[in-house]
């Protein structure tokens, strides 16, 4: 099943160093969701001033049970980058 997620950063202060903090860790943990096939497609979300305020995956799963390991494992949710996760399944349109 593939999935959606829109995540977002915290707000206070220290939010963007805190994501520049854990970005290292986030990108060798979505490489090896990659080389598994897991990773589909991933990137900032930005703010109109073109600042990073969250993320966007598209992750494929075989269970239900590999998507909540990696909500409790992913670094920015570890390290307190992203303040709220929202994941939803997806079909991807066959156009």
């Amino acid at each position: 099943m593939k999935y959606v997620i829109h995540a977002y950063d915290h707000t206070d202060a220290n939010a963007l160093a805190r994501r520049m903090a854990a970005r290292p860790d986030h990108f060798a943990y979505v490489r090896q969701l990659k080389e598994k096939g897991q990773f589909i497609l991933g990137g900032a979300l930005l703010s109109p001033e073109e600042t990073m305020i969250g993320s966007m995956l598209l992750l494929d799963f075989d269970t239900e049970e590999q998507l909540q390991e990696y909500l409790k494992t992913d670094p920015y949710i570890v390290q307190g980058v992203w303040e709220k996760v929202d994941t939803k399944p997806f079909r991807q349109a066959d156009v």
